[in-house]
Parts: C-alpha cells; structure tokens; sequence
C-alpha cells in the first residue's frame, strides 16, 4: 500500500503559468503520480478548496546558536509553522556554529527544517584574529583561507559577506577567500556595506565581487539596503547589471523595519545621522517593546546587551516594487534571541501570500509562489524541490488562499499564522492545523556545486 494521496488540491504550475485540480499520490516521500490516484493508500488528505503549493525554501535565513538549551532550534520551528522546509543558513557573513558540529547534530537527531549552509566570512575573521575595522593582514587571510579549505568538506552553497558589519574588510580580502574556494557553481551572498544613501555604491560593489570571480552574486534583503527612498534607481541599476550578463539576485523580506544586535557596527555614531533613537524597539530584557532614547540606547549597548533592537525606517511602497522584479525572491532574514526578536521569523512567507498579493496587489498569488518555491530551488541548485511534479521530493504545504495571514508583530514576533492546514517534509506530515507534530523531519543538504 502506497503512504499518501491528496486529493482535489489547486495546484500551481509555473511553465504553464496557470492552476491544476488535481490528487497527488506520494510514496516514499516522493510524488509519484499527479492526476487522478484512485489507490488504497494508508493516510488521505483531503484538500477540496485549498492550494497545494510547494513548501517554502527560505534563501535567507540565520540558524540558532546550538548551546543544548530549549531555544536550539526555535527559529526553525517558526520557520516550519509557516511552511519553510528548507533554510538556507549562515548569511550575512555570520554562520553561528561549526560546521562540523552543525552537521553532526542535524544528522544525528534531524531538525525541524532542511538546512543548507553558506561560510561566513566575518565568523571566519573572528576565527582569525581580525579586527572588524581594520583590513585583514596577510597571515589572517591566510587563516581565513584554510578555515573555508575545511569548511568546504562540508558542501557549504559558498560564501557569505556581512560588509555592513565589518567595515575593515576590503574587496580584495573577499576575492582572495573566493579565488581559495578554486571550483565553480558557489555563490555569493551579500549584506551591503551602507544602506540609505550608500545603497547605490554598494550595488556597485556587489557587481564589481561577479565581474572579479564570476561568482553569482545574492543581494541579501534588498529591502533594508534600498527602501529608504532608493528602490527605484537600484533597481535600474540591478536591472541595467543583469543585462550585461552579470548574474546577480536578491531576496527581500516583507515588513517595513530591519532588527539586528545592538551592539553591532550598523548603530555605529555615524547611522544616526539617518536615524533618530525614537526610531529603534528595544525588543528584549526589562525595557520590551519600549523605543529607545539616546540615553537608553548608550546604555544597552554599552553593556555589551545579547539583543535585538528593530528600526522603522523602511517604506513599505518600495518593497512592493523590489517584489515585482523577477529575480527578486523571498527570504526572511529570520532569527531569535530567547524568543525575541522581529515578526519576519514567524510572519514573512503568509504576509507576503496575505498583505502584498491580496491586500497591496503588488503580485498575483502564483508569482508570490514562484518567488517562494521555484526560484529559490533553482538558486540553490536543488534539482528536486520547488516544484511539483512526478518524482520530486514530497515538501509540500496545503493552506487557505482566504484564510492564510500572519499573526506575528513587532510586540509578539513568534506568533504562529492562520491558514496554513498541513506542512509535509519528504511525504511526511510535520505540521497539522498549525500544530507542530513532528520535529526532526529535517536534514542537512549538502550543496552541489556542479
């Protein structure tokens, strides 16, 4: 007897462009037939009504610091809840475990969601000695260089770049960390150096890292470099690279604040003369949800605080227009502290299939789908997943197109969406009814780079 069939489900279709009824018969956590499937099977879902969609992969996501507590994988189970099964980890030059620890772990005792992994470049920094404000000497590049030589045995996509958070690192440490990854079919994934004003030079910076590598180049969250009143002219400019045949891409998260640690480079002095203190949300410890004063602020920071504070400097419009280019995806820039942290973790892939295709039109559904499922798939060279079609991996999420929304805010950033019935891992039911029921579904993917 075969495992699974789902029936009467709305299924998209991205070459055809268009929707198909149909039941899916999986077995062995594999589609094996797309049609009508009249078989005996030992579970049935019923999906008359609902959409039937590939489940998410998240192009930019940050895994938890493994310490053994409860909180180990929490980001990941929000992550699942709203239909990620497949996290691409350790962007913005941070990854925050070692790889070979990370790997043991998730292959030892599953996860909640697939993992694959970038290398950080400043983790590998701090590895070797460097100074987040000074360029990299010789002998640290040269540290730098044989940490990746390891890290490589453990299929890593490639290399990510925090520039923003590490002002001292140069373009040419990071073309001499890429020349030492010596394959091709790696990728890049970039946090800008300077938002608002600088967003346009960084955009130059991130061509410049493909035409000196011919590495392909990911954009990290367009939408926190850009949508301070500069989307429309780094558009132009994305649009007028990928014309010229520079291969490069973003993600983009759908709210209107970016969160990071408040003891980081981005609050240095200088940020604020962009920013007042009023705009930022302390979002842990003794002064939660409170917005910050410049005395406030010193002080947190000063103390060296384990936080996350969120800053509403972004406009919403621009995000809208950064979603309509086609080779802009969804990611969510996830992560955690203690529970703590921005509603993105919880809240970005309904919000999108909510807020900005139903409410703000910027998208039709299947587009929004798309830019969940396929696009990313084919990003992270994943041959058998963001589609789906006879035999492909089985990771599917059924919800409700009039029900599905997020739930999650700024004051409770983990609250779980409405609308999303079932998440299936491999063919196997991980989430019920918004209800996690099974865990350690995940795996680790090793990327191939070929």
């Amino acid at each position: 007897m075969k495992d699974l069939k789902i029936l009467n489900g709305k299924i998209p279709c991205f070459e055809t462009e268009c929707w198909q009824t149909a039941d899916l018969l999986i077995h062995d956590g594999a589609i094996q037939k797309i049609g009508t499937v009249l078989e005996d099977t030992k579970e049935t879902i019923d999906a008359e009504g609902k959409i039937v969609s590939p489940s998410f992969i998240d192009i930019h996501a940050h895994e938890d610091t493994f310490t053994g507590s409860e909180w180990d994988f929490f980001t990941a189970r929000c992550g699942l809840k709203m239909g990620v099964t497949t996290a691409a980890v350790g962007n913005c030059g941070e990854h925050y475990n070692d790889l070979g620890t990370f790997c043991h772990k998730i292959q030892k005792g599953g996860s909640p969601v697939n993992y694959m992994t970038f290398v950080g470049q400043n983790t590998l920094r701090s590895l070797a000695g460097a100074d987040r404000y000074l360029p990299a000497s010789k002998l640290e590049i040269d540290k730098m260089k044989a940490l990746l030589s390891v890290s490589r045995s453990y299929k890593p996509i490639g290399l990510s770049c925090g520039f923003e958070y590490a002002p001292g690192v140069t373009l040419e440490e990071t073309t001499k960390l890429l020349d030492a990854l010596e394959e091709e079919g790696y990728l890049v994934s970039v946090h800008f150096r300077s938002d608002g004003p600088g967003s346009l030079a960084s955009i130059d910076e991130l061509v410049q890292i493909h035409k000196k590598t011919g590495y392909p180049v990911q954009m990290s969250h367009i939408g926190s470099c850009c949508a301070t009143g500069y989307m429309e002219p780094a558009l132009a400019k994305l649009r007028q690279a990928r014309s010229q045949g520079i291969d490069i891409m973003a993600d983009c998260y759908p709210y209107d604040a970016f969160c990071t640690g408040i003891d980081t480079a981005v609050f240095d002095p200088e940020s604020f003369e962009k920013w007042d203190y009023s705009d930022l949300m302390i979002t842990d410890g003794p002064y939660k949800n409170q917005r910050c004063t410049k005395e406030l602020f010193m002080k947190l920071r000063e103390e060296k605080s384990n936080m996350y504070v969120v800053a509403f400097v972004m406009n919403e419009d621009e995000l809208c227009l950064a979603y309509q280019e086609p080779y802009v995806m969804v990611g969510s820039d996830c992560g955690f502290i203690r529970g703590s942290g921005h509603p993105r973790g919880a809240g970005t892939f309904p919000r999108v299939l909510s807020r900005f295709t139903k409410e703000k039109g910027c998208m039709s559904l299947l587009e929004a789908l798309r830019k969940m499922t396929l696009l990313p798939a084919a990003r992270l060279k994943l041959k058998t997943r963001g589609q789906i079609l006879e035999g492909y991996e089985a990771d599917l999420v059924i919800f409700d197109e009039a029900a599905i929304r997020d739930r999650a805010t700024f004051e409770e950033p983990a609250l779980s969406p409405e609308g999303i019935d079932y998440v299936l891992i491999s063919g196997r039911t991980a989430v019920r009814e918004s209800r996690i029921i099974c865990d350690n579904l995940g795996t680790y993917l090793p990327y191939d780079n070929r």
